[in-house]
């Protein structure tokens, strides 16, 4: 396969508009046609419905999308490897993010992030379930979590600080823990899939299972439940920050860190090069998050 050729591909996808593609790539419309026709002959499949109006990829050209952007991203990081060519991140980035981080820490900084890097488009998706990267088709995962997965690279981007809060009125009507194991008896409320809050004491780290009669599988939902009143949780200080900081929630337990080795952490799958779009990606949230997060400032 010829690399131009796939270059005017992946720039008609964008487009939708072989005229313009073969412009931007210096190509008149004979001949970004004739390079379209040779890519379809090479591969033996037709990638392009073609019309007096519009173009649009047919099912095996979505499908061969993403594979010839990364062909593309890995000449040009190999170019970038001995300073020929151009660090230019271009194409589709798709990736996924947890539900409240995505939302609160990432779909912000994305205008910017665009405006940056504008021959760049973003394919965010966002689930609180871990999915399979590579299954899925995604260039780069954000996880909030322990990480168990070597077939992965991994970036740390922020930490994760984590404690436990509760809201002022809450605290007024039944009072504030004085050591972890006080917890089992007060109300809380439950992220789900976190059974065991963990401690770091004197006597070294205190597993407590509090009984929670509210369990939730957002950690939003659970901070907003927390401010109701609703009990003692753990979280994210990304998450409850804000809250914090008008007064909304108060931290407990000053004197006892909750214990916990998670990160935000940028994973991507293994790869001798990495792809200019996943670096100018990961370059952009370090520095948008900063060495001390903006959250735990």
């Amino acid at each position: 396969m010829n690399n131009d050729h796939l270059r005017l591909f992946v720039r008609v996808a964008s487009t939708q508009n072989i005229s313009m593609a073969g412009n931007d790539l210096g190509l008149s419309p004979a001949v970004a046609s004739m390079h379209l026709n040779k890519l379809e002959e090479s591969l033996g499949i037709k990638l392009i419905h073609r019309t007096t109006r519009k173009v649009s990829l047919t099912e095996e050209g979505r499908e061969f999308l993403p594979h010839a952007e990364e062909v593309l991203n890995a000449v040009d990081s190999a170019k970038a490897s001995v300073g020929v060519g151009s660090f230019t991140p271009q194409g589709t980035i798709r990736i996924t993010a947890p539900s409240s981080f995505g939302r609160m820490h990432i779909v912000p900084a994305l205008k910017e992030f665009v405006k940056a890097h504008p021959q760049l488009k973003v394919d965010l998706r966002q689930s609180d379930s871990i999915v399979d990267m590579v299954e899925g088709g995604f260039d780069i995962a954000i996880r909030n979590a322990s990480l168990t997965d070597s077939t992965l690279i991994a970036r740390k981007l922020a930490t994760d600080k984590r404690i436990i809060c509760a809201s002022p009125d809450y605290i007024k009507q039944f009072g504030e823990p004085k050591t972890p194991s006080d917890i089992v008896n007060h109300q809380t409320i439950k992220l789900i899939g976190i059974d065991h809050w963990d401690f770091d004491t004197p006597e070294g780290v205190q597993k407590i299972k509090p009984q929670s009669t509210i369990r939730i599988d957002n950690g939003e939902s659970v901070r907003d439940a927390c401010i109701d009143g609703g009990g003692l949780t753990i979280c994210s200080i990304w998450c409850a920050y804000k809250a914090l900081n008008n007064g909304q929630l108060v931290q407990v337990l000053k004197d006892y860190p909750v214990h916990s080795d998670t990160a935000i952490w940028a994973v991507y799958p293994s790869s001798r090069l990495l792809a200019p779009k996943v670096r100018a990606f990961i370059d952009y949230f370090l520095k948008y998050y900063g060495d001390k997060p903006y959250w735990e400032s």
